[in-house]
């Protein structure tokens, strides 16, 4: 009886230790969001095609192009109806052959709100297609230093009359 009453315990214990470290992932996540706004037309595009792969087979996914980007961030989904928080600063990367996928690789460089001189790197791939795609945080700055979570992009405009692609960003960050 006692070997089995010892085994019980470390069950219960192994139960609460899980329990409790479930528990302490979940605590500590800041959640917030904004809108990422990448403009590739006009007199002022902040993003621009640095490389292109010379390809004949994948023109239409435009694979093997290089993008750089300074895109502002902002709390709503205009320009004009929003306030400006801060620039995506980075690049993307036409991956995939079939589809638009990219690789992204940006630091969000918050430059006003309760964020304010912090950043986050994300990095992942964003199937632009698809309603909602999830990157990863891999590090940041300043109040984010250390930084683990992920971001998920959901487009609200694709940009294909205006030229100015407009992405709700939700960040679950822990830092």
């Amino acid at each position: 009886m006692a070997g089995r009453s010892s085994k019980l315990l470390l069950l219960l214990l192994c139960a609460l230790a899980a329990a409790a470290s479930a528990a302490d992932d979940a605590a500590g996540f800041t959640t917030f969001k904004f809108y990422f706004h990448d403009i590739v037309g006009g007199t002022s595009p902040t993003a621009i095609r640095i490389a292109q792969a010379a390809s004949s087979n994948s023109s239409s996914t435009f694979f093997g192009a290089v993008v750089a980007i300074d895109d502002p961030l902002t709390t709503g989904p205009t320009r004009a109806a929003g306030t400006e928080v801060g620039r995506a600063q980075g690049t993307y990367t036409f991956a995939d052959q079939k589809t638009f996928g990219l690789l992204m690789l940006m630091n969000l460089v918050f430059t006003a709100g309760e964020h304010k001189g912090s950043s986050l790197t994300v990095m992942g791939r964003n199937e632009v297609l698809a309603d909602v795609r999830e990157m990863s945080i891999v590090g940041g700055t300043g109040k984010f230093r250390m930084a683990r979570g992920y971001v998920q992009a959901h487009t609200i405009d694709s940009g294909a009359t205006s030229g100015e692609t407009v992405v709700q960003y939700t960040v679950n960050v822990k830092a």
